[in-house]
């Protein structure tokens, strides 16, 4: 017998409780199942509509800041600082999170022996009969003869009531030994679903902003076109004016007054359009911020169009701050752990339980040694035949685990493609927009040009409409590609997972017509 043999015996002799934690840590030696090990995904060296970006690294945990800023717009900020605290969706992520918590700390408890005190105090009064049996020998004399008996006499007394008492006090404790990994691999899988839990919090807040942002320039871009077209309706209001009074007095024909009325008219349907479109955005903006569409009312403001020009040489390790991408890589992770709670079903389970206390009718003596018992024991429990569940579930969990690795392969690809289209979608939009802002000066010169035409009696009434409409086109047009640019901006921030980092180039301002 070696050393440890002997002081585990010793160990066992004293306290039982004490013995079945040696035994457990003894036991507990091995997890069965494969570690996990993070798969390869596909990731291009450099992005192919930018240079300067690289293949990316695992970075989701960096602060990403309030990205919002960049547009320079106290009304965002506002509306953005009120999603963290009263979104719904938030919430209900934020939720998730602390019953993954919660399961993980379920799942820790496992791992320890499950110990119980118990205790009872009983007193009992029951009735006793008395009497008993005594004998003897009677000796009788008849005429000169006497004669010897020898017998047995029983006698009986009224019952006596016995009371008695009797204490009991037992702690007990019972271990199901993670021999073969199962309790530590479903511990790891619930604290990768935990950590996917929070990725999924940052997700649903990342969306939640990108989502309110690209709103909130929408809405500000029909406030834009709304104040544009209104002007326009003034100065199409003046055109019929003008046409009927020249009708009046016989210098104009009647098909000018028709196309001015026509004009005007389809301006003010537009511009209804655009009241429609706007409080489109302004509820679903109340929405994301947790509030009802009614008490929600944002006024109309001027907008100073900003674009953030996408930072030159952003390397592409922000790709893997995307919560997304992380939440399917731990999920991943989860699913791997998984398979070795499955694997563990070819083993059999090992129970330790022990049990030590006292018990004793008279309460003073109630702690002797002479009323102390204790017991020990363990049991063992093999499946022998099952047809084939085990071998199901662990080839479940291996399926299962593909289709994860699948899923964040799919992701990170995604990613990429999100990223590379956003960016291409900036480059093309500051081009368009150039062309349209271009385009936009030429057209109000030749509407100038048309009037004075106009005016000199060179050119018919329809002429000038259609140069009036041509040059409010071009205007919307300079607008909804500035718009355009700002959402792709968002957009590309989300791709990115978050803000930039401190130190990148500043935003620049894009005048509006």
């Amino acid at each position: 017998m070696t050393i440890q043999q002997i002081r585990l015996d010793l160990l066992c002799n004293a306290r039982p409780a004490l013995c079945l934690t040696a035994i457990g840590l003894v036991l507990a030696g091995c997890a069965v199942g494969p570690n996990y090990s993070r798969p390869t995904a596909s990731a291009p060296a450099a992005f192919k509509e930018a240079d300067g970006w690289r293949q990316a690294a695992p970075a989701d945990t960096l602060d990403k800041g309030q990205w919002w800023t960049l547009f320079n717009d106290p009304v965002l900020n506002d509306l953005e600082a009120r999603v963290e605290v009263s979104n719904q969706n938030l919430k209900a992520a934020e939720a998730s999170y602390r019953q993954a918590r919660a399961l993980l700390d379920q799942q820790n408890a496992t791992l320890f022996p499950s110990v119980n005190l118990t205790g009872s105090a009983t007193r009992t009064k029951g009735a006793a009969t008395g009497g008993g049996v005594s004998s003897g020998t009677t000796t009788t004399t008849v005429n000169g003869v006497t004669t010897t008996t020898t017998g047995t006499t029983t006698t009986s007394s009224p019952s006596v009531s016995r009371t008695t008492n009797q204490y009991t006090a037992r702690l007990g404790a019972t271990w199901d030994v993670d021999v073969w990994g199962r309790i530590r691999r479903s511990i790891e899988a619930a604290r990768d679903n935990a950590e996917a839990s929070q990725a999924d919090i940052a997700n649903a807040k990342l969306s939640a902003q990108v989502l309110l942002a690209a709103n909130y320039i929408q809405l500000r871009a029909a406030d834009e076109q709304k104040r544009l077209i209104d002007l326009t309706v003034k100065g199409y209001a003046d055109n019929l004016r003008i046409a009927q009074n020249r009708y009046n007095v016989g210098v104009g024909a009647r098909n000018d007054v028709l196309t001015a009325q026509t004009q005007l008219k389809t301006a003010q349907s537009q511009a209804i359009d655009l009241v429609r479109t706007r409080s489109q955005y302004e509820h679903a903006i109340a929405v994301l911020t947790g509030a009802a569409p009614a008490d929600l009312t944002l006024t109309q403001a001027t907008w100073t169009l900003v674009v953030p020009p996408v930072p030159v040489g952003v390397p592409s390790t922000l790709l893997e701050r995307r919560p997304d991408i992380a939440a399917a890589e731990r999920a991943m992770a989860a699913a791997n752990a998984q398979i070795g709670v499955q694997t563990a079903g070819y083993f059999p389970d090992l129970s330790l339980s022990g049990s030590d206390g006292f018990s004793s009718s008279t309460l003073s003596k109630f702690f002797s040694a002479a009323n102390n018992s204790w017991s020990i024991g363990a049991s063992i429990a093999q499946t022998i035949f099952d047809a084939g569940a085990t071998s199901a579930r662990v080839r479940a969990a291996r399926a299962a685990y593909d289709v994860n690795v699948a899923n964040y392969r799919q992701t990170v690809l995604t990613a990429f493609q999100q990223v590379e289209d956003n960016i291409a979608a900036l480059r093309v939009l500051e081009a368009e927009y150039d062309l349209d802002l271009s385009a936009s000066q030429n057209a109000d010169e030749a509407e100038k040009i048309v009037n004075n035409q106009y005016q000199a009696g060179q050119v018919d009434f329809t002429t000038v409409v259609v140069a009036q409409n041509t040059a409010l086109q071009a205007r919307r047009n300079v607008i909804q590609t500035a718009g355009a640019r700002m959402v792709a901006e968002i957009d590309l921030i989300s791709a990115l997972g978050g803000g930039y980092h401190a130190g990148d180039p500043a935003p620049q301002n894009v005048a509006a017509k």
